[in-house]
């Protein structure tokens, strides 16, 4: 089932629906987008939209006929829903079967204790009696609660303090739809993004710095300054995840890095914004991987092309007038673009206060990574005069 003229299809319209149509359109290959509104900012960029929401499975069987592999945007996938259609002939990247552990974050810690991958510790939340809450023996506050799906971009976390919050969390969720997560003190955030194709070949990203506010992610620095033992460490996680589900597609890991090592934090089985910077920095970008790998295409290797990358995502801002800046969008925009070696990705959707809506990339020039860093944050003190983070 499925068209062999190389298009294919993207179920979701949202920004990463976007830049994969983006790369797409580099090579002349067709996508079709399946969402719900003509206002998601990947319908412009696509060949065409499919009028649905992303759980439409009919919409989705409609979809199949004319694409030859269909990809998704993000993990919020009624898997059960679309098994019939796998087992039709429809070609799903990656395969149903190995997102089934990766789309909710219990099923993911299990995953990951079975194959002895570092992560924090943790519990499901049902697991405590709401009668006489108390942590398991060890723990101390905080902790961190984490919705087990749905969750992004500091959505389904809650940080609580101490037993007055974790009975009023109790109180106020279904139990046995979090998790609870031991504190980790960590020293840096790095992240991954990884790609395995239909012949079993692994790819990888340069490993990342990345910098969160109020847990979204700020900035993104590439590569991050590592040890061999520690990006070692890092690929070899991800190459065993990989392995153990059959995946074929684009997957991202996000780590904690600190005296007790090396943990996993999330696993994103998806593009993600941690790989934004390989669009400009990177001989095949997370989408170029991704667009070839859904297609059926030879995959490219993923060496980076410059020295490295500083990635700054720009949020909605907040009162056009409260800060004293000139909120022109236009002008805005323009004035990133004068900054010595960046690139403006806009993504075309409303400027709500705190949402994505774009992301500068710097090329960075220099092969020192001191002073690399030191450039870095110098590009990033541009920006941020021209698009302050609402979040600091």
């Amino acid at each position: 089932m499925g068209s062999a003229d190389g298009a294919i299809g993207v179920i979701g319209g949202g920004q990463l629906a976007r830049m994969l149509s983006e790369a797409a359109a580099l090579r002349g290959i067709d996508v079709l987008v399946q969402t719900s509104s003509e206002a998601d900012c990947a319908v412009p960029a696509s060949t065409r939209w499919v009028q649905a929401l992303p759980t439409d499975q009919d919409a989705t069987r409609d979809l199949a006929r004319d694409c030859g592999g269909i990809t998704f945007e993000n993990e919020w996938v009624t898997v059960d829903a679309l098994m019939p259609l796998e087992r039709q002939g429809v070609t799903f990247v990656p395969s149903l079967a190995s997102l089934v552990p990766l789309v909710n974050k219990l099923s993911q810690r299990r995953l990951l204790d079975d194959l002895s991958i570092p992560s924090p510790r943790w519990i499901c939340l049902a697991e405590i009696n709401p009668g006489s809450p108390a942590l398991p023996p060890g723990w101390t506050f905080p902790v961190m609660a984490k919705a087990a799906s749905g969750g992004y971009d500091g959505k389904g976390t809650r940080i609580l303090e101490n037993l007055n919050d974790l009975a009023h969390h109790l109180r106020n969720v279904r139990a046995q739809d979090w998790l609870l997560e031991s504190w980790v003190n960590f020293e840096r955030e790095l992240a991954l993004v990884v790609s395995r194709d239909r012949q079993g070949r692994i790819r990888h990203l340069p490993l990342v710095e990345t910098h969160q506010s109020h847990q979204i992610c700020d900035w993104v620095l590439a590569p991050a300054e590592a040890e061999p033992l520690l990006e070692a460490t890092a690929y070899n996680i991800a190459a065993s995840l990989l392995t153990r589900l059959g995946y074929v597609g684009v997957m991202a890991l996000e780590f904690f890095y600190g005296q007790e090592g090396l943990f996993v934090n999330e696993i994103a089985p998806r593009t993600h914004n941690s790989g934004h910077f390989s669009i400009e920095a990177c001989s095949s970008s997370q989408f170029d991987q991704q667009l070839c790998i859904t297609a059926g295409l030879p995959v490219p290797s993923t060496e980076l092309v410059v020295d490295g990358a500083l990635m700054v995502n720009l949020l909605g801002l907040q009162d056009a007038a409260a800060d004293g800046h000139d909120h022109n969008l236009q002008d805005r925009l323009a004035r990133l673009r004068s900054i010595a070696n960046a690139h403006v990705h806009w993504y075309g959707k409303q400027e709500l206060p705190g949402r994505k809506v774009g992301h500068v990339t710097v090329v960075l020039r220099e092969e020192h990574a001191e002073t690399r860093r030191q450039m870095a944050m110098t590009a990033l003190n541009q920006i941020r005069e021209v698009w302050p983070n609402p979040l600091n």
